[in-house]
């Protein structure tokens, strides 16, 4: 109170006359603090310059983009049956994240440091199983557009690489994205490339980009704009063709799997069943699968989330097909990810372990593990006769170490359709008393009491 009637005191508005310049000046001030709040709006002229700086400033950033992709323009589709808008609409319009948003990967991350930990007498084993057809090699994209170049027209038959029948500033403008793609890094992705998804030709059109030369880096980009935008079909054709054998020959040049490979084989999950057809069913058929390639492979399997209908059919078609020695690591895989098998998938889990009762070769340790992993997650959904089919298959195919622990499940288990109480009666039977106990309250032991 007492600094209120100061400042009171000290005011000399209340004293000064109306008609003194003082007055006038104050009620000015007053007047602009009051437009201050309000609000200044800007003049029309002012604005419109501002418009045209921003205007100018905008095409400067749009010349510098244009001039880092190296003239690509939207000028060289005219002869292509797709509308650039709709194409670029597209592809930024499904929710997806910006493929432009880009910063690389560091060459020395790395993403799975159990390489080194491979048991090379488990691996000796393995090669046991392995095919040496040459001919079971992954193919390319480029393998299969010059055999269908070659065979449709025979003009071409004795060049090397030769170029599908399209327009001549379409092969020159894929070129220059296929020298691009070859020392990408980082930023921004050529938008003739994005443009390819749409396309009815694709497959020739990325073969002309040659995608066996392109960057660790550029393999994920590319990966990212297809999974995104084909559809299942075509999504397999692009994993088999293009990322499948990308990824086999890092792992087999370098003995390791390049960290931006590694996160584009993540990414490639965006359509599961895409990526068993595409890359998991043709590396096990193949029968050429070494122990590094399904050990880095199923480590992307096991740490990301794939839902359980995909991975059923795909433990079914594992199941069923000519076995490799990796084939049982793939399996342990799916087995422990401990999803609710339909019962045709368990059978076709026995089924396959029943194929080994009469193998004379040695059977690795992986298979032993992934027989243990079945038996200790689907034991109760056995039927008995597959029980004592398995106990059969046990004498002839047993390790020192894991069969004991498998006969160990099947003993200790109730058969499918039976309840956990027949189990009970069964293996430990118990005598139940249903009759209550009744106690009689008076009837209290005599209880020696210490003397005074």
């Amino acid at each position: 109170m007492a600094k209120k009637r100061k400042e009171r005191i000290l005011n000399p508005e209340p004293f000064v006359p109306e008609g003194t310049e003082y007055a006038k000046s104050k009620k000015s001030s007053k007047a602009a603090r009051k437009h201050q709040q309000e609000g200044d709006l800007i003049d029309s002229h002012i604005s419109s310059k501002i418009m045209k700086q921003a205007l100018i400033q905008l095409k400067e950033v749009e010349d510098e983009d244009e001039t880092n992709e190296q003239n690509v323009t939207r000028s060289s589709f005219q002869g292509l049956e797709e509308e650039p808008r709709k194409v670029e609409e597209d592809i930024n319009g499904d929710g997806i994240e910006d493929i432009d948003e880009f910063a690389g990967f560091d060459e020395n991350q790395s993403q799975f440091g159990g390489f080194d930990e491979i048991n090379e007498d488990d691996e000796k084993l393995m090669d046991a199983f392995l095919s040496k057809d040459p001919g079971s090699q992954t193919t390319t994209l480029a393998d299969v557009l010059v055999k269908r170049l070659k065979a449709n027209d025979f003009t071409v038959a004795s060049e090397n690489r030769p170029m599908p029948k399209v327009d001549t500033s379409v092969i020159e403008v894929y070129k220059g994205v296929a020298t691009l793609l070859s020392r990408y890094t980082v930023g921004k992705i050529p938008k003739a490339f994005k443009f390819i998804p749409s396309m009815k030709n694709w497959e020739e059109v990325l073969y002309i980009t040659e995608p066996e030369k392109w960057s660790a880096n550029a393999c994920y980009q590319a990966t990212r704009i297809f999974a995104s935008n084909l559809g299942a079909k075509k999504a397999e054709r692009f994993y088999r063709l293009v990322l499948l054998p990308r990824v086999r020959e890092d792992i087999k040049k370098n003995k390791r799997l390049h960290f931006a490979l590694y996160q584009t084989l993540k990414k490639a999950l965006y359509k599961p069943a895409a990526v068993f057809k595409g890359i998991l069913f043709p590396l096990c058929e193949s029968r050429t699968c070494t122990l590094r390639e399904a050990v880095i492979l199923g480590s992307i399997i096991e740490k990301c989330s794939i839902p359980p209908l995909h991975s059923s059919v795909a433990l079914m078609k594992l199941a069923g097909m000519e076995y490799c020695g990796t084939t049982s690591y793939f399996i342990k895989l799916f087995l422990e990810k401990k999803y609710a098998l339909p019962y045709r998938v368990v059978d076709a889990v026995v089924a396959h372990f029943m194929r080994f009762e009469n193998e004379t070769r040695k059977m690795p340790v992986i298979w032993h593990q992934s027989l243990l992993a079945f038996v200790q997650r689907y034991k109760n959904e056995l039927q008995k006769e597959d029980k004592d089919n398995l106990k059969i298959l046990l004498e002839k195919q047993n390790h020192a170490l894991v069969t004991p622990e498998i006969s160990r499940e099947l003993n200790n288990s109730r058969n499918r359709g039976e309840k956990e109480d027949d189990l009970m009666s069964i293996s430990a039977p118990v005598f139940v008393i249903n009759k209550t106990i009744e106690e009689d309250r008076f009837d209290i032991p005599e209880v020696p009491m210490e003397l005074d």
